[in-house]
């Protein structure tokens, strides 16, 4: 074994062996990739709730616009001093104990009062001590779902904010300088935008703050006798939106959860059906590269499987098998070339070594007829040994076509009538007027015919016949050879087309047959996807009337 594939073979196992040892195959790894992929795009697409959100945000800020002109009106008509009717002007203690009862039954909610000058004049969170100190109450703590969630929701509001947005005024502001609870609104320009006769409404402001609230402020004017006396501005936790978000994220996330499993599950069985019966499939390859596997390398159960992994397990096996058979027929075709060649290489060296001890002239000159004859059957060896062995190459390269059988046997019946002495026997042609086309390979179908007109001259009695038939059988196309020779012995029929086969007439000349003829014929034939079989001809009381070799090849 070269050492190049000795090296290659370790280096294809130590690959495998690798492979085995890794608990995620590359095959597994794109079977999860493939079958993850959607999964991720369609939590992708159910995470991005713009929509939904706009909704729920657009719901709490009507909600919350409704709530401060409630305010804006009750502050108007119970906390304005109109002793200047073209002037009226808000009473701060009145308009703070008032603002505070109102906001007492939501207690997420802070209003403020501005004057239109900016100055705050009343806040529902502050509260005067007995001692006059002012105090701010807080608004509830937020609801804190836990890191995860807060993970969750920062990397949606990341992706949100690169996703395209239709045209809406509830946008969130996720800056880190979003405003707080005690942000304010621009009073002057909340009183120019609603000053008589414009009545546009200014757009509401919605921020998550550091400590993940969520935070609606709208702003609404205060109003007396057609005059603005005031900013009433109203901010709320959109606790709500986040907790209706939050079911429909965990909903999305559990679902998505589930799929996952199943997903890696559905794709470890596939690694399982698939990618280990391949890796083993290559193991058993490089056992038989390495040469152990001579039989059995390809696991039974693998055969055994109906689907695309049994058909490339048969494959490797009946490959397996053919080569090694193969590799059985090229060693057998050794040792009989060897045997073939050794016996005229002993004649050739018994010869002269008798040669050098003798001196009569006649028996020198018998040796040396001896020596010829071996001579000429050396090289009539070596040619078909030559042509037997490039046959199976050359069958491969080269692609059959539509071959006409009978100007073929034509000719051939033409140059026997050219060559024949008168007691050689005769070859006649019997064949339909029209010809019969086969797919075949010109050269070496003419190789065929020839050999077994040959072997037929060789076997045939003076002046006796020899037919070379052609018939139509629909698909196929049969050839036959017929001789009046003594026939073939029954028990070498299954073995006449060996290698080697020695059954040769006694008045044949020596060293004109190699044994190989009819071995290659059926390589030719076999190779052309036909068959050749032979037979021998009898009379109604059995007699054996002669040979008759049939090829049958498909018509073209």
């Amino acid at each position: 074994m070269p050492d190049g594939f000795f090296f290659s073979g370790l280096t294809a196992r130590r690959d495998l062996r690798h492979l085995r040892q890794r608990w995620v195959s590359p095959l597994l790894r794109r079977i999860l990739l493939v079958n993850a992929l959607p999964l991720a795009l369609l939590v992708v697409a159910l995470l991005y709730l713009d929509q939904y959100q706009n909704g729920l945000l657009e719901a709490q800020v009507t909600a919350l616009r409704e709530q401060a002109r409630v305010f804006a009106g009750a502050l108007g008509e119970s906390a304005v001093r109109t002793t200047d009717p073209d002037v009226p002007r808000l009473i701060a203690p009145v308009a703070a104990s008032l603002l505070r009862r109102l906001t007492e039954p939501t207690p997420d909610a802070e209003a403020k009062l501005y004057a239109p000058d900016g100055t705050v004049l009343a806040d529902s969170r502050q509260r005067e001590g007995p001692s006059g100190t002012i105090t701010t109450e807080p608004l509830p703590p937020p609801v804190d779902h836990g890191p995860f969630f807060r993970a969750v929701g920062s990397i949606y509001d990341w992706v949100l904010a690169l996703l395209p947005h239709q045209a809406s005024n509830t946008l969130v502001d996720l800056t880190p300088g979003a405003g707080g609870a005690d942000w304010q609104p621009d009073v002057k320009e909340e009183l120019r935008l609603n000053s008589a006769g414009n009545s546009r409404e200014t757009a509401p402001y919605i921020r998550r703050t550091r400590d993940n609230r969520l935070l609606v402020t709208v702003a609404v004017p205060v109003e007396r006798d057609k005059h603005t006396v005031g900013i009433v501005s109203l901010t709320r936790e959109a606790r709500e939106v986040d907790q209706s978000l939050y079911t429909v994220r965990m909903s999305i996330l559990a679902l998505f959860g589930l799929a996952l499993a199943l997903t890696v599950l559905l794709s470890w069985y596939l690694s399982l059906t698939i990618a280990r019966p391949i890796l083993r499939l290559a193991e058993a390859a490089a056992d038989m590269r390495e040469g152990h596997g001579r039989s059995g390398s390809v696991p039974a159960f693998l055969l055994r499987r109906r689907d695309e992994i049994g058909a490339l397990a048969s494959a490797l096996s009946d490959s397996a098998a053919a080569l090694w058979e193969r590799m059985d027929a090229t060693e057998r075709f050794a040792a009989d070339v060897a045997h073939e060649i050794k016996n005229p290489l002993s004649s050739i060296r018994s010869a002269i070594e008798t040669l050098l001890r003798i001196e009569d002239i006649d028996r020198q000159r018998q040796l040396l007829t001896i020596i010829g004859q071996d001579v000429v059957r050396l090289d009539r060896l070596i040619s078909d040994v030559s042509d037997a062995s490039r046959l199976d190459a050359e069958m491969s390269r080269v692609s059959a076509g539509p071959v006409d059988v009978v100007p073929i046997l034509r000719t051939l019946q033409e140059l026997d009538e050219a060559t024949r002495d008168d007691d050689d026997p005769r070859l006649e042609v019997v064949a339909p007027p029209g010809g019969v086309t086969v797919w075949a390979v010109e050269d070496r179908l003419v190789q065929v015919l020839r050999n077994l007109i040959g072997n037929a001259q060789s076997f045939s009695p003076p002046r006796g016949r020899i037919v070379a038939r052609v018939r139509d059988l629909g698909l196929m196309a049969e050839l036959s050879v017929e001789d009046e020779g003594p026939g073939i012995p029954d028990a070498k029929l299954e073995h006449i087309f060996d290698r080697f086969y020695s059954e040769r007439p006694k008045n044949e000349s020596f060293g004109h047959h190699s044994g190989l003829g009819l071995s290659i014929s059926r390589q030719i034939v076999e190779a052309l996807q036909g068959q050749i079989s032979a037979e021998n001809r009898r009379d109604a009381k059995g007699k054996v009337l002669g040979a008759r070799f049939i090829v049958r090849l498909r018509k073209a």
